[in-house]
């Protein structure tokens, strides 16, 4: 039976026993930045000021396990997302204040099933265990898992029986929730007692006197609507947070952590039109002033009148060293016969660091280089040291830099997600027009362009996304969207255009709503405006005969297709 938090000290060996974990493994941050070699800068948690106060996510590698994080930082408290198998070491610094455990697809009782780390136990600050946290809690407490009768997906109707929960403070004593799971909990563990149920589970919610509890449904998500409430009683009332996390709070962190890492060495940063690199340019420039110098490369994958839309904006409104880099025939060249998705995201990360280091040369002595890697760029990469967690996809700037770097990295955004991200943007003080732009994947074009990448497709593709573009503009849904452009694939169809037969491309449209691009739904655009942009793309773009809308969700889908 695995100890209470009340019994003594576990051994060593019990507490591997305790937080055995699963057989996947992917990299790590401390990982990755051993392998670029030099001295590369510690993860933003290893450096953030004592005075936050944090809740720490351990992950068992549930599909919401981000949307708890996120869910936390709307209550304005620092929240992270760590492997089970985190050490303490790497949570001490976060001055965690409770800890939430996660869902997750395996079963407890099965062998090498992930369990909590005993320092969550031996902590003595109040823990919640959500799904399969819960279990995890039973199995870890002396409590008694079995597979459910009955399994439950979908909605539910939760019933308080301890209506005096500070769990429930505020909440009716009938609310719906979302259910999604097949064990159950069939002995609580000494000293628990049952607070809620539903029909088909009589230990929906259980809890303790020392601030442990576990449910059995999804808060986090949008099917539970006072789930939201359910967290912040925990964060607020039960772990003791005061909220005092705000974009302002990051805003001087970061600041005083770039001067800290910096000092007086120079940094050199990528500019690519798009919010991410303009609040990494900014902040940084805020930090360190002219000792950053900021790059924006033209590697002939970007969209039509970028390069000079850009230099505009930036120039006028944030007073930035901008050089500017032709580097498109370049990047063409390594980008022929390359047909993979995941080798053009390679080839065009490790041109892109070579390009730095060559302008880093010209400039003189450069210690850093400056990138706008987000939060779910890490987790889709699996660099997030989750070792439940699936890789779906190599980001640029994650996956696809060198194994040797001679820059060392700074990544100020990198536990952000992009609604954030354009708060920060905003308590900065930066341009509308900046702060709002869709956003635009680091490899450009090439990735809307299926199949090898050439001269010829991507001046097919640029007049294509104009369209798109100017005709979503006109019909003031640019804001309302998350994302919106075309894909050139590489099917071609046979059309009749003025009396002739003609066989060309297809161009397919792509628009989404997201909040934060970990999942996302069709735009349900108007007919008429569908219409419009078909018309236009097949009249005025030479080459395409026919053009789809994509009405797929993420999940399955991803929202680039490749």
């Amino acid at each position: 039976m695995a100890k209470t938090k009340n019994s003594p000290k576990l051994t060593v060996d019990e507490s591997r026993r305790i937080a055995t974990t699963g057989d996947i493994e992917v990299a790590t941050y401390l990982q990755i930045a051993k392998e670029m070699g030099g001295e590369q800068p510690s993860p933003a948690r290893e450096t953030i000021p004592s005075e936050r106060e944090s809740i720490v996510v351990i992950d068992f590698g549930s599909q919401y396990s981000l949307l708890i994080a996120r869910r936390v930082r709307e209550c304005n408290v620092y929240c992270e997302l760590v492997s089970c198998d985190t050490p303490w070491e790497k949570i001490a610094p976060l001055n965690p204040k409770g800890f939430i455990l996660s869902g997750g697809p395996a079963s407890v009782y099965q062998p090498n099933a992930p369990l909590a780390p005993a320092y969550i136990y031996e902590s003595h600050l109040p823990v919640l265990g959500i799904c399969y946290g819960m279990q995890v809690i039973t199995q870890q407490l002396g409590g008694q898992v079995t597979s459910g009768i009955k399994q439950e997906y979908g909605h539910a109707v939760l019933h308080l029986s301890d209506s005096k929960s500070p769990l429930f403070a505020g909440l009716d004593n009938s609310v719906p929730v979302w259910m999604s799971h097949g064990d159950r909990i069939e002995v609580m563990p000494p000293g628990f007692k049952a607070v809620a149920h539903t029909e088909n589970t009589p230990v929906a919610v259980m809890g303790n006197d020392q601030g442990i509890y576990g449910l059995q449904f999804h808060p986090e998500v949008a099917h539970t609507p006072q789930g939201k409430m359910l967290l912040k009683n925990f964060v607020c009332q039960i772990c003791g947070c005061g909220g005092i996390w705000t974009m302002g709070s990051f805003i001087n962190e970061s600041i005083a952590r770039i001067r800290e890492q910096v000092g007086t060495g120079k940094v050199i940063t990528a500019l690519s039109g798009g919010v991410d690199s303009a609040v990494v340019a900014t902040l940084i420039h805020r930090a360190v002033s002219d000792q950053l110098t900021c790059i924006f490369v033209d590697n002939g994958l970007l969209r039509r009148e970028e390069v000079e839309r850009t230099f505009k904006v930036f120039q006028a409104n944030l007073g930035l060293n901008i050089i500017g880099i032709d580097a498109s025939e370049r990047f063409l060249k390594k980008l022929q016969s390359v047909i993979d998705p995941e080798e053009k995201r390679k080839v065009i990360g490790e041109e892109f660091i070579h390009v730095f280091e060559e302008e880093a040369n010209k400039i003189g002595k450069v210690d850093f280089l400056a990138q706008g890697t987000l939060y779910p760029d890490v987790i889709e990469s699996a660099t997030s040291g989750s070792t439940a967690s699936a890789k779906i996809k190599t980001h640029h700037n994650v996956g696809g830099l060198p194994a040797k770097m001679k820059l060392t990295l700074i990544e100020p955004l990198r536990h952000l997600f992009k609604d954030e991200v354009r708060k920060v943007g905003l308590e900065l003080g930066m341009p509308q027009e900046m702060v709002w732009r869709q956003p635009f994947p680091g490899p450009g074009l090439a990735i809307r362009v299926i199949g090898e990448v050439t001269k010829e497709k991507l001046e097919i593709l640029r007049s294509a996304d104009f369209i798109v573009m100017n005709e979503i503009k006109k019909a003031n849904f640019y804001r309302q969207l998350w994302q919106s452009f075309a894909v050139l694939t590489d099917v071609k169809s046979v059309g009749v255009q003025g009396d002739y037969r003609t066989y060309s491309y297809l161009i397919a449209i792509r628009a989404v709503t997201s909040e934060d691009a970990m999942t996302a739904d069709w735009a349900r655009l108007p007919y008429d405006l569908l219409a419009r942009i078909s018309t236009r793309i097949a009249n005025e773009v030479p080459s395409i005969n026919r053009v789809v809308y994509d009405i797929t969700s993420k999940p399955p889908s991803t929202i680039e297709w490749e």
